[in-house]
């Protein structure tokens, strides 16, 4: 089949699963076409052929939280030079690639070409779990407002597709039809990876110079393997136990998969890796992010690992430290079968759309 991907680029999340879904459809020889925004660009073209960028929206994060004013002034004036690229992308789209079918991971553009060439069109993403199933009220305490806003941005950006594929890692009651939840997907580096027990805790922040956190690191006693606060360091630094990395794929997972536990922001792709090696962990989400919220107190709720609003205060950290044991227990009933179900489902999902059924 000839099929038109898009995968928005707020967030490498977004390009690392459908990584996974591309690599997929081109093992069975499904031609395929790429559109994406942000970073994903960069990150699928180093990968696959037929990657057109096209212009998306963008947040920006200032102090572990969502700055909307200045996302808002960043998205309109780049917008007022996306926009005509994208209108020409899209019609350039139409005279030449001719899809049989859209799939989508958030994106808006691929969806609209599909609703307008009444083309089939399915969702993948974890953002729609939070229009189209029912979350309890002690997941949302606190946070109805920002919960109500963000369900009703989600519920306007892709509706009516045939079908919604959820990743996820929790299983609240689903609301809707045409909605699937499957298990978090996960990039083959992961599924290979060594696990093992470790006694180090793997740190990921993006708060660049926090050492207000690397002070209470310290006082853990553990080793730290810190990613992302110093973001300039082109080899290890070490001060004591901690231990600042430059950035390394490789070595990024095989300490993620031989640490003890997690720190890190609320980010679905990150947690959805600990929970599948095991590995308990404390999420700190940007605030006014709910989608993050979301992610953290399901994980708490679940027994994974525990959900913080920061860490300026080390009894969280310790707090943590001293429920690892409980959550390891938690999380060795977890299974996922690696990729198999999402991966089934596509399938699944591309046969009735050839078959004109769906």
């Amino acid at each position: 089949m000839k099929i038109l991907y898009g995968v928005v680029g707020e967030g490498m999340g977004h390009a690392m699963r459908s990584r996974v879904i591309l690599e997929h459809l081109v093992k069975h020889e499904h031609d395929v076409e790429i559109m994406a925004s942000g970073r994903a660009v960069d990150f699928l073209s180093k990968r696959f052929d037929g990657v057109n960028k096209i212009h998306g929206l963008h947040m920006i994060y200032e102090e572990n939280r969502v700055r909307a004013m200045k996302t808002l002034v960043s998205n309109v004036v780049t917008g007022a030079t996306g926009l005509p690229k994208n209108i020409a992308a899209y019609f350039d789209l139409i005279t030449s690639f001719r899809p049989d079918a859209v799939i989508s991971d958030f994106e808006s553009w691929t969806y609209l070409y599909a609703k307008t060439h009444r083309l089939p069109i399915l969702s993948i993403d974890n953002m729609q779990i939070i229009n189209r199933t029912t979350l309890p009220a002690e997941i949302l305490e606190g946070h109805e407002t920002e919960f109500k806003l963000t369900k009703a941005f989600i519920k306007s950006k892709l509706p009516f597709c045939d079908q919604y594929l959820i990743t996820t890692f929790f299983r609240p009651p689903v609301r809707k039809e045409r909605t699937r939840l499957v298990p978090p997907i996960l990039r083959p580096e992961i599924l290979s990876a060594n696990r093992r027990a470790g006694e180090h805790l793997l740190v990921y922040t993006t708060g660049e110079g926090n050492e207000g956190l690397a002070g209470t690191l310290a006082k853990t006693g553990l080793e730290c393997r810190i990613y992302g606060m110093r973001r300039d360091l082109k080899e290890e630094h070490v001060e004591g136990k901690l231990r600042f990395q430059p950035f390394s794929e490789d070595k990024f997972i095989d300490d993620l998969a031989s640490s003890r536990a997690v720190i890190a922001g609320g980010g679905f792709t990150l947690m959805g890796e600990a929970v599948y090696l095991r590995k308990p962990m404390l999420a700190v989400p940007l605030a006014r992010q709910f989608e993050q919220v979301l992610n953290a107190r399901y994980l708490q709720h679940e027994g994974y690992g525990r959900h913080a609003t920061s860490l300026s205060d080390a009894a969280e950290v310790h707090a943590f430290l001293e429920a690892i044991p409980g959550c390891e227990a938690r999380l060795a009933s977890y299974r996922q079968d690696g990729n198999t179900e999402v991966l089934g489902a596509l399938d699944e999902w591309l046969d009735k759309a050839a078959a004109g059924v769906i």
